[in-house]
Formats: C-alpha cells, sequence, structure tokens
C-alpha cells in the first residue's frame, strides 16, 4: 500500500465480477376490450389535436320564407274572420230567444258551433293523412253541419241590417213631403165619400191616386241613394260589357248578401290550407 502510494506501479490484478441476473416478467397480453378501449383514446386524441373545418351554413330558401309567410297572413286572416263570424253568430242566435235564458242558450250554440267550424277541418285534414278515414268523415260531416248554421246565422245578420239601413237612408225630404200629402187625400176623400159617391167625391180619389204616385216617385229614387252600391255595380258590369249584361238589382243583392254570410265562415278552411304539415 505504501509503495503504491509514493509512485510505485500498480499491481496487474484482476478483480472477478459476479452477475446476478435479475427477475424478468413477461408483459401479459391485451384483452379485445382493453385494445378497444386503447383504440377509441387514440382517435379521441387525433380528433382533439385536429382542427374541425368550418363548414358555411345552409343558404336561406327564398321559397320556404315566401311560404312562411304566406302561412303566417292566412293564419292571422283566419283568426280575424273566425272573431267575427263568432260575434255575428252569437249576437243573431241571442236576438232569436224569447227570454234571456234562452237568448244565452242560443248564444252558446251559436258560439260553439262557429268554433266548431274553424277547429274541425284542420283536424280532418290530419285525420286523413293519418289513414284514420272514419274519423275524418265524421269531422268533415260535423263540420258540414256546423258550417250551414254558421251561414244561416250570417244571412240573418246581414239582411236585418242591410234592411234597416236601407229604410233609415230611404227617408227623405222628398218621401216625408209625398207621403204626408198622400196622407191629406185620403183624409179629404174619407170626407167627402162619407155620404155617398160624387163628383166631389171622384175628385178626391183621382187625387189620393196621384199622391200615391208622386210617393212611389219619391221612393224609387231615394233607393238609389240608400243603397248606391247594388246602382254602382249595375252601372259597371253594363259598361264593362258595352251594354250587352245588365243584371237585375235583386243579382247584386243576392250576391251581397251570400259573400256577407259566407266569407266570416271560412276561416277553418284558411287554416288547414295555410297550416304546416
Amino acid at each position: 500500500m505504501a509503495a503504491y502510494m509514493w509512485g510505485m506501479p500498480k499491481p496487474n490484478t484482476t478483480e472477478h465480477v459476479s452477475i446476478i441476473p435479475l427477475p424478468t416478467t413477461k408483459k401479459r397480453p391485451a384483452t379485445p376490450a382493453e385494445r378497444a378501449r386503447a383504440y377509441r383514446a387514440r382517435k379521441r386524441q387525433q380528433k382533439q389535436s385536429t382542427p374541425k373545418p368550418v363548414r358555411p351554413g345552409p343558404a336561406p330558401d327564398p321559397t320556404r320564407t315566401a311560404t312562411s309567410l304566406a302561412s303566417a297572413a292566412l293564419a292571422v286572416a283566419a283568426f280575424a274572420l273566425a272573431g267575427v263570424g263568432i260575434t255575428i253568430n252569437g249576437w243573431f242566435a241571442r236576438s232569436l230567444g224569447s227570454t234571456d235564458v234562452a237568448g244565452w242558450m242560443f248564444l252558446a250554440i251559436g258560439v260553439a258551433a262557429d268554433l266548431a267550424a274553424l277547429a274541425l277541418p284542420t283536424l280532418a285534414a290530419r285525420r286523413w293523412r293519418a289513414r284514420q278515414r272514419s274519423a275524418a268523415a265524421a269531422g268533415w260531416a260535423v263540420w258540414a253541419v256546423t258550417f250551414l248554421f254558421a251561414v244561416t246565422a250570417g244571412i240573418g245578420f246581414a239582411s236585418v241590417n242591410i234592411t234597416d239601413v236601407t229604410i233609415a237612408r230611404s227617408v227623405t225630404p222628398a218621401t216625408v213631403t209625398a207621403s204626408v200629402a198622400l196622407d191629406d187625400a185620403k183624409a179629404a176623400r174619407d170626407r167627402e165619400c162619407k155620404t155617398g159617391v160624387g163628383a166631389v167625391c171622384r175628385q178626391r180619389e183621382n187625387a189620393v191616386v196621384d199622391r200615391q204616385r208622386q210617393l212611389d216617385d219619391a221612393q224609387r229614387s231615394a233607393q238609389g241613394t240608400a243603397d248606391p252600391q247594388v246602382e254602382a255595380a249595375i252601372s259597371l258590369v253594363a259598361w264593362a260589357s258595352l251594354g250587352t249584361l245588365r243584371p237585375a238589382s235583386n243579382d247584386f243583392a243576392m250576391l251581397r248578401l251570400l259573400l256577407l254570410a259566407l266569407l266570416p265562415q271560412i276561416g277553418g278552411v284558411l287554416l288547414m290550407v295555410g297550416g304546416r304539415r
């Protein structure tokens, strides 16, 4: 040791090293479930690392937009007409009652019938598309009954109001004067003809005939101003057809009455046409 430390050469010695092998564990093969989980984990990492491409949204379809607006407009028109029809049917049905209780019962029938006429077309059309033919047929049958009831109520309401307005407009100063003159002529005739028929009595009778003719002429001229729509429609048709067609005033009066009674009752049909599938 001392010689080695003071510069003497190191003795050539061979060290024997023993190597002890360590125990190794053999890796167990993965089961199919583990391989599937690992595959899904790799795919999930790939999706998270890969940015998704931004796809542009679908372009707005102008046809679909127009259809939606038309459906909304039809729905608004349907509910507006239904509101008018319910009011008309309720008012006219209540006017038919002889007592307050009967009037309120008639009003309930009119309102219920108009509500049924509003909802039945859409429901019947859905039953028909669902191939429920019997339910659809029953719905259309009930709708026909309620529709006819509502139309008759509308005819009564329109005719009463049109007649009242026409009579009120027919009273003019000319008709009032002619009516008073006719009453005076009748009173004079009655006084002269009380004792017997003579020359003066016959004059009074002729005067009554003249006053009646004057009253008829005044009422006839007042009817043109009392209901100018009919007269204007007749003149328009005659002008458009170059005089070939000239309907009577009663024709336009009936057509107007039909439209006034029919239009408030088509709300259910409008809902069916404008509804989405």
